[in-house]
């Protein structure tokens, strides 16, 4: 196994760090290595915001549903979905006058436009975690930006056209690890279809959720499964957050959309 499979295949999310400070250099090959990812059409949907203020990310560990090791993080990175870079180079140029004097329908971003910015963002964001890893530089994804919409758009002075995709925070981890515990995910067969989508039936979903139950052990015996799940959908459906992500996005769509201001 190569070097590159080793490290995406070993990587783990970094919640402690040590005092090692991240150098200039390295934050810059970070985002060198996020800017050369795969995006569509060479358009680079997307901004990314170097978050340096200790005041924000301490705000950030407060607003991201209260995670301290936000403001402890070396390194913070937002990624946007942004398509309020276009929209001024289009009206800079005239285009939509142009598009119109052709007989054709100028038009603004709308919900497709919003995902092709989001998969960009992404995509980017995954990037730079991979070359950070290979720097033996941890990180851990932040989808909490998503919530409070109010606070995070007005923190970083965001236009219509933007939307916080997630937050990265990077930094060495505190102690080594040679062989990094790993959870494991969902056997492929339940994951990878051929051709077409299978659904999972039921009566194999207390195989597919086994090693899960079996990493987190809990008393329901043959229910072990049923009562794994039941915890997830509360600690993470139905939950405050989940709930105020929900609200936050439909806001953030609202805002995209023209809807809100």
């Amino acid at each position: 196994m190569n070097d590159t499979l080793k490290t995406i295949l070993n990587r783990r999310s970094t919640r402690k760090y040590a005092d090692t400070p991240i150098t200039r250099e390295e934050k810059d090959i970070l985002l060198q290595a996020a800017m050369r990812a795969p995006t569509a059409g060479n358009m680079m949907l997307y901004s990314i915001i170097e978050v340096e203020d200790q005041a924000l990310k301490d705000r950030l560990a407060v607003t991201c549903d209260n995670q301290p090791f936000i403001a402890s993080a070396p390194y913070v990175l937002l990624f946007l979905a942004d398509y309020q870079r276009w929209m001024d180079l289009f009206n800079w140029s005239g285009a939509p006058e142009i598009c119109a004097e052709k007989g054709l329908q100028p038009r603004l971003p709308s919900e497709g436009d919003l995902m092709l910015a989001c998969c960009d963002a992404l995509i980017a964001a995954q990037t730079a975690v991979i070359a950070a890893e290979s720097l033996g530089i941890g990180s851990c994804y932040i989808g909490d930006i998503m919530e409070n919409c109010e606070a995070h758009r007005a923190m970083f002075n965001l236009p219509r056209y933007t939307f916080p995709i997630c937050l990265l925070v990077f930094g060495r981890p505190f102690a080594a690890r040679e062989n990094p515990r790993l959870l494991k995910r969902f056997d492929r067969k339940f994951i990878v279809h051929q051709d077409r989508y299978s659904p999972v039936i039921p009566a194999d979903f207390p195989e597919m959720m086994g090693e899960a139950t079996a990493q987190f052990p809990r008393d329901e015996g043959a229910d072990a499964a049923k009562g794994y799940i039941q915890a997830i959908y509360n600690r993470k459906f139905v939950s405050d957050f989940s709930v105020e992500m929900t609200r936050s996005v439909k806001k953030w769509m609202d805002i995209w959309n023209g809807a809100e201001a």
